[in-house]
């Protein structure tokens, strides 16, 4: 009953075991390239330094000095020489793949490490310094690897007592200098990396920087439009009722009141819009809860309705049949019905004017068409930023808006944006 627990335990930590830490190498041809080389050079090292080791004689140190000792035995046979060399190549083939399997080479290693034969120096010295390395800078399997490499000393230092590597002095120059260029080119690679990095960062946070004033310029662009729309329309209406009043106000006291109340209500109006479009500045967590619903199709009949309190004969007429509408859209219908009917009422003063909203079957088409007037006192101040606005906030939906004068007098204004397939 005891035993179960303990096997569990063993089991899972034989699975952390096996884990990656992270991806698995992904060699460059350029690396695999390298590798290929430099295996086929530690092959060709170790082949010769296998074989040539075999007819030198050993050296002992007696009083200081170096004195070589009788001559052995008679050499070994080409048997074990060629065994020697097949161990030498045995360990230095697999360092080809030493990044994209470098635990698998190192337990190559191993094995030709101590398979090699007593009597003989180390073959296999130098591939195992770089299997070693690669397992350690490449392997994902961390546990595995450490293990691996504790297995490699304990089989180089200890299991196999054979004479280490003699390097011969004419190499020993070689030996200090590849290591400082192979460093050198290291330091000097990374700089590269880290200078080439830090400028991509300055880059990327540049195009954030630009991005973010894009966004923010039109930001203000669409509050400045929303504002226009909002302004113009309930300040025109409130200018003409208001000098209504003053003309009846001693005539026709009940008219003036009936003025007064109309710009009050025009007032509060635009108030309650100017809050809204305002409100879109918040960022205190103000959510679109706390603030006033868009106008839409809906209210184009208040709209209409408060225009035709100024005196101006406004009709509307809805064709087709009505379907929901995305907010956007609606919200651009309304704002074409409100420019339209301001510039009515500022320049086509004692006329009539007819609002048609048309839904077709892929598209939303709003008409606003007048006959002609006396152009009002705020003709004059008209710069065009309306229209300009209005095909703006159209073309986001794909809608196109027509403002041009009738041939026998008048303005229509049309506005057009498809809206998809019943």
């Amino acid at each position: 009953m005891t035993i179960t627990p303990v096997v569990r335990r063993l089991r899972s930590w034989a699975a952390l075991a096996v884990v990656p830490t992270g991806p698995p190498p992904r060699p460059t041809a350029r690396n695999l390239v390298f590798d290929a080389v430099l295996a086929l050079v530690i092959g060709i090292v170790s082949v010769r330094y296998g074989m040539d080791s075999q007819d030198v004689p050993q050296r002992v140190v007696i009083g200081g000095l170096i004195t070589p000792v009788p001559p052995p035995p008679p050499p070994p046979s080409e048997e074990d020489a060629f065994g020697v060399a097949l161990v030498a190549v045995v360990a230095a083939v697999p360092l080809a793949l030493r990044r994209r399997y470098p635990l698998a080479v190192l337990w190559v290693v191993l094995y030709a490490t101590l398979v090699t034969p007593l009597d003989t120096p180390r073959p296999t010295f130098c591939a195992c310094v770089v299997a070693a390395y690669s397992a350690a800078a490449y392997s994902p399997y961390r546990p595995p690897a450490f293990a691996g490499l504790a297995a490699l000393v304990l089989a180089v230092g200890v299991v196999r007592d054979s004479e280490l590597p003699v390097v011969p002095d004419e190499y020993v120059p070689l030996l200090v200098l590849v290591p400082l260029i192979v460093a050198a080119n290291g330091l000097r690679t990374w700089k590269i990396r880290t200078d080439r990095g830090r400028a991509q960062v300055t880059a990327l946070e540049r195009e954030q920087a630009e991005a973010l004033r894009r966004a923010v310029e039109h930001e203000r662009a669409r509050i400045a439009r929303e504002l226009h729309d909002v302004v113009t329309h309930h300040v025109s209406v409130m200018t003409i009722q208001a000098g209504a009043a003053r003309k009846v106000m001693a005539s026709a006291p009940e008219q003036a009141r009936e003025a007064l109340l109309a710009v009050e209500a025009g007032g509060r109006a635009a108030m309650t819009e100017l809050r809204h479009v305002m409100g879109l500045l918040t960022v205190d967590g103000t959510t679109a809860a706390d603030l006033a619903p868009q106008p839409g199709l809906d209210q184009v009949e208040a709209l209409v309705a408060r225009v035709r309190e100024t005196g101006v004969r406004v009709g509307s007429t809805v064709t087709g049949e009505p379907r929901p509408l995305p907010p956007g859209v609606e919200l651009a219908a309304y704002r074409v019905v409100q420019e339209a009917l301001t510039n009515a009422v500022k320049h086509a003063s004692g006329g009539s004017v007819s609002v048609t909203v048309d839904h077709g079957d892929d598209r939303l088409r709003v008409d606003v068409v007048d006959t002609g007037g006396t152009p009002g006192p705020g003709a004059a101040g008209g710069n065009g930023h309306g229209l300009i606005g209005l095909r703006e906030r159209l073309a986001v939906y794909g809608g196109t808006l027509e403002a041009r004068p009738r041939p026998g007098g008048g303005y229509q204004v049309t506005a057009s944006i498809p809206v998809g397939a019943r």
